[in-house]
């Protein structure tokens, strides 16, 4: 099976208000088979210290032993060429079955939780983009490589604008 790009989201949330609208949203766009969550975990820090965590996978254990046997590659590909791609996906794949058999052992483990102050929540999502695999395969028989990516944000427009209008008190 082919993944789409993923993307590594990591959120924050001040004085979080969770009605749901996050977890339909995603469902909405897994429904439309525009996105998947491969792996995801949020935690809401309470006033009063009280923790809770969500996990979500979009996955099967099928798919999550894959991915997790691609991403080993990959990385055992970069450490120790062939022998190491091997290797590496008999690892990732051990280890994305481990994650499933025993999703919250290293839950207490995760030591952002002491970074979380009272009252805020945090978000890890691993999301695969599967509206992109189609164009990235395109562009791939195209002979065609990406040169740099990123995301513009609307803040990062504001920044533009501030840049234009000192450059431009500048200029006059």
């Amino acid at each position: 099976m082919a993944f789409g790009p993923v993307q590594l989201l990591v959120l924050g949330f001040d004085q979080p208000d969770f009605q749901g609208q996050i977890v339909a949203e995603l469902d909405r766009l897994k429904e439309g088979d525009l996105v998947r969550v491969i792996d995801g975990i949020a935690v809401h820090k309470h006033e009063d210290g009280k923790v809770e965590v969500l996990r979500r996978s979009d996955l099967s254990d099928d798919e999550a032993a894959e991915f997790g046997a691609v991403v080993g590659a990959l990385i055992g590909l970069g450490a120790g060429g062939v022998e190491g791609a091997e290797a590496g996906a008999e690892l990732g794949a051990a280890a994305a079955a481990a994650e499933r058999s025993e999703p919250d052992k290293d839950e207490d483990e995760w030591d952002v939780l002491d970074e979380i102050p009272p009252g805020t929540a945090a978000a890890v999502i691993l999301l695969e983009h599967r509206w992109a695999a189609p164009l990235r395969d395109a562009i791939r028989s195209a002979n065609g490589f990406a040169i740099s990516d990123g995301w513009v944000h609307p803040e990062d427009l504001v920044a533009v604008g501030i840049l234009a209008a000192e450059e431009a008190a500048l200029n006059s």
